[in-house]
């Protein structure tokens, strides 16, 4: 069932509404997860996993107890415009929450979403990167909620969980804001922006089922997972660009790699020289890499998750 979660009048006479997909099954109130993505206008990922989970809860709703809520696109202008951010504002709308009810649109929007989904007994807030770099599937979540979220964490079906440290987190972004008020939430970042990774989005969606088994919601026999690498900010080496040029990688996406080891080179087209290689700061696998060739000084690379082995 279509819902409008909270809508606002534009200029020229339209209105931005928000909506969500309601799935409910036996009991409906016993329990509800809220899946979430579209906050950003060039993440696509979760445009492929909203469409198939909608489709899947469907054949499985005899099967179904409690509520699946589904929001395709928090940020419809971004995603019809392809614009990263809130189209004629400038902004990020992953830095505007938790809203507020009474000041700009955007906020109002903003804390529409929050009132909405609050309460739930689960959020996965899924995420591509941009369209500089591709990431494998993963899931960051701060230290500060890590005893909370890391249960559900390890039932995602995802390659690996990243633990921030609290300082850098961002108190604006949805996810803060659903932990802070007590509805527990996961940040899924996978692929790359403006594209569309199905095999990517069909092991998120196994993890959900697995996590809906996890909590009563689906009458079906519990579906293994293969259980993800954890890793802090320490273990974590960053590869950036020295020189301006064109990136060639020498290695790919979730290759494992020695310290030392070339991730690429950055070439000048003018000179036809060498300008820079990017070398590994240590041994592990390459979780982010440079999918867009132009690159300037200080540009971010690769990332590398150590202790890893080939």
């Amino acid at each position: 069932m279509i819902e409008t979660v909270v809508s606002a009048q534009l200029p020229v006479g339209e209105e931005l509404a928000i909506q969500k997909n309601r799935i409910e099954g036996a009991e409906p109130d016993s329990r509800r997860i809220a899946v979430v993505t579209g906050t950003h206008g060039d993440e696509l990922e979760g445009q492929y996993v909203a469409w198939k989970l909608a489709r899947l809860l469907e054949q499985k709703r005899k099967i179904l107890h409690g509520t699946v809520d589904i929001y395709p696109a928090l940020n419809p202008l971004g995603i019809s415009t392809i614009y990263r951010g809130l189209p004629g504002f400038d902004l990020d709308m992953n830095r505007i929450f938790p809203g507020s009810r009474t000041e700009t649109m955007n906020e109002y929007i903003a804390d529409g979403i929050v009132r909405d989904i609050a309460g739930a007994d689960l959020c996965i807030d899924i995420h591509a990167s941009n369209i500089f770099l591709r990431e494998i599937p993963q899931i960051r979540i701060n230290e500060k909620s890590v005893d909370q979220l890391m249960p559900f964490a390890k039932l995602l079906n995802m390659d690996f969980v990243w633990v921030h440290g609290a300082t850098t987190v961002l108190e604006s972004t949805l996810a803060y804001s659903l932990n802070d008020i007590g509805t527990p939430t996961l940040v899924v970042e996978m692929g790359v922006g403006m594209r569309i990774t199905e095999r990517y989005g069909n092991q998120l969606i196994y993890g959900i089922f697995s996590v809906m088994n996890e909590l009563g919601m689906l009458d079906e026999p519990a579906i293994p997972v293969q259980p993800p690498i954890v890793s802090t900010d320490g273990h974590v080496g960053f590869v950036n660009a020295s020189e301006s040029g064109i990136f060639l990688p020498r290695v790919s996406h979730a290759d494992r790699v020695e310290q030392g080891q070339t991730i690429g080179i950055v070439s000048n087209p003018f000179t036809g020289e060498i300008s820079e290689k990017l070398l590994s700061p240590l041994s592990g696998m390459v979780f982010t890499l440079r999918e867009y060739p132009i690159v300037n000084e200080g540009s971010l690379i690769a990332r590398v998750l150590g202790g890893v082995a080939k």
